[in-house]
């Protein structure tokens, strides 16, 4: 499929806020079009496999669409299948594995490049544009050598592959938590390590006592102040940040590194788009009323109005933002 798509709304981003900007669009009968770099809600196709929401399965429906499950916090495998069936309700026009590689506006109409994943060019024409692309794309890095070696990854799936393997975890959130649990429970020899001296405040409270035996038995064992100093194909080199070895350096053998250090915002779309940004915060400016940036015609839906801070924006609450853009989009406003 090639030339030229035209719509009223174009939403450049596929995951469930994404979804919910075309499911209120449909409602309204206003045209929209999504276009993701991957499938539809492809973050949480990323999550672990097996992984429960924190999260009740009310708290992630869409529009009138029900989430029924048999336990209170959905899984991801059902969390998928439930996304398809929004997609599929609303008739949405999803194009998916097509990356944006810029965005524009000439004479009130904006425009959005993009490339399918088959190497395909398209672009898409639209009144206004919500840039809804969350932030899982684009990891916070360690930034020391070695980190691009194929060992390293900040995405953890799947704990099987790390059996009979030394893992290094390295974070003090729940996703540092949850690996390094789940691959010791599947035969890896894990150590983890954190720039500070305790688990990060954010932490589930029913996770704790496991991960806090599993320290205090050996089972896994901790660097509390180590930062990462180097990476190496059959060793990471940490270096200690207090105590008395301070500043002393640490080898230790590896084969794998789960680098959990969480995830910030991609602003390249909103800066196309001539939308200020805060400096310290990383927050777009926009009214929260309408998701409207202060460039007319420019929102924001899900994560992304948050900035740095990814805890404040889930999809219970970024999935308000659809029907507040459509609303702002068909001259309603709030």
């Amino acid at each position: 499929m090639s030339g030229t798509t035209r719509t009223e709304i174009l939403v450049i981003g596929a995951g469930p806020c994404g979804l919910a900007v075309g499911a209120a669009a449909r409602k309204s009968g206003v045209d929209c079009v999504l276009v993701d770099k991957g499938p539809i809600v492809s973050s949480i196709e990323r999550y672990p496999i097996g992984m429960s929401f924190f999260s009740t399965a009310d708290h992630l429906e869409v529009e009138d669409v029900p989430f029924v499950v048999s336990r209170d916090n959905p899984t991801r495998g059902e969390a998928l299948k439930y996304y398809r069936r929004v997609a599929s309700h609303f008739q949405l026009d999803v194009r998916q594995y097509e990356t944006v590689t810029a965005v524009g506006r000439s004479n009130g109409i904006f425009r959005a490049e993009a490339t399918h994943l088959a190497g395909e060019a398209r672009s898409h024409e639209a009144k206004a544009i919500v840039v809804a692309t969350g932030y899982f794309d684009t990891p916070n890095l360690l930034g020391v050598p070695g980190e691009d070696l194929p060992k390293v990854t900040h995405y953890f799936r799947d704990p099987h592959l790390y059996f009979d393997q030394d893992v290094l975890v390295v974070g003090g959130g729940n996703s540092a938590v949850e690996a390094a649990l789940t691959t010791w429970r599947a035969g890896a020899r894990v150590t983890l390590v954190h720039l500070f001296d305790g688990f990060d405040r954010g932490v589930k409270p029913w996770v704790l006592p496991d991960i806090r035996n599993r320290l205090e038995s050996g089972e896994i064992s901790v660097l509390w102040r180590h930062r990462v100093e180097r990476i190496e194909p059959g060793e990471v080199v940490l270096r200690d940040l207090a105590g008395e070895g301070a500043g002393a350096e640490l080898q230790l053998p590896n084969d794998f590194v789960l680098a959990m250090t969480g995830f910030r915002p991609d602003p390249l779309l909103l800066r196309g788009l001539g939308v200020p940004l805060d400096p310290e915060t990383g927050i777009p400016s926009h009214d929260p009323h309408s998701m409207e940036t202060s460039v007319p015609g420019v929102f924001v839906a899900g994560v992304l109005a948050a900035g740095f801070d990814a805890n404040k924006i889930f999809i219970q609450n970024g999935r308000e933002h659809g029907a507040r853009i459509v609303r702002r989009f068909v001259g309603g406003g709030e």
